[in-house]
């Protein structure tokens, strides 16, 4: 089972729209029957293999029910990457948001230089308001009509819904990162920042 692939581990198809009862249902057998508890008997190196088997049962299923993380997880699949490669670095702005983001990064470099005022600090809220609707648009149509793309797609299709779905992506980690760098200059704590800070805790 390790050298399988996330959706392979449950026996589905590479798509993106999934039964998340029926994916609940067959991880609670796996783990169940992988459960390193009920092989504590088992020479060593059979035990390691049920702890590791048990370890990539439970990281597919904390992706494969998240629609976003699916998404993303398909694409470094389909692009042979088991790893996301440069996820240390900011998100780099697709060209298409280059122009619009611009304001919003003056705005950004003139909060940096000193204290806000009033006017400042409004401007900077609503503006991030603005991407919280971008945001959210962006993460309902990677979870609707791109993935329902892909999963109509013939073969010959899918290299260009792939570079929508990387284009989509890439859009929404800017968004995110833009969205965090205005509730800094703003003193404020953003969602997002709190759920990535949980879910790197609960990796370590």
């Amino acid at each position: 089972m390790l050298k399988q692939d996330y959706f392979s581990v449950f026996g589905l198809p590479r798509k993106l729209a999934i039964d998340t009862a029926e994916l609940q249902r067959r991880f609670y057998a796996l783990a169940r029957e992988h459960h390193p508890d009920f092989h504590q008997a088992a020479p060593p190196e059979e035990l390691a293999r049920v702890e590791a088997t048990s370890a990539l049962v439970n990281t597919a299923y904390r992706t494969l029910r998240d629609p976003i993380a699916r998404v993303d997880y398909l694409v470094r699949l389909e692009e042979g990457r088991t790893t996301r490669e440069g996820a240390a670095e900011k998100p780099k702005a697709p060209p298409a948001l280059l122009q619009e983001m611009f304001e919003i990064q003056e705005a950004l470099a003139e909060a940096k230089t000193g204290a806000l005022d009033a006017a400042t600090r409004a401007r900077l809220s609503a503006q991030r308001e603005g991407l919280r609707a971008r945001l959210k648009d962006e993460e309902a149509r990677l979870g609707a009509s791109l993935s329902a793309r892909w999963d109509g797609a013939a073969p010959a299709e899918r290299p260009a819904v792939l570079a929508a779905l990387k284009e989509a992506l890439a859009t929404r980690a800017y968004l995110r990162t833009v969205i965090d760098d205005l509730a800094e200059a703003l003193g404020e704590d953003e969602p997002s920042r709190r759920e990535d800070k949980r879910v790197a805790h609960h990796r370590h």
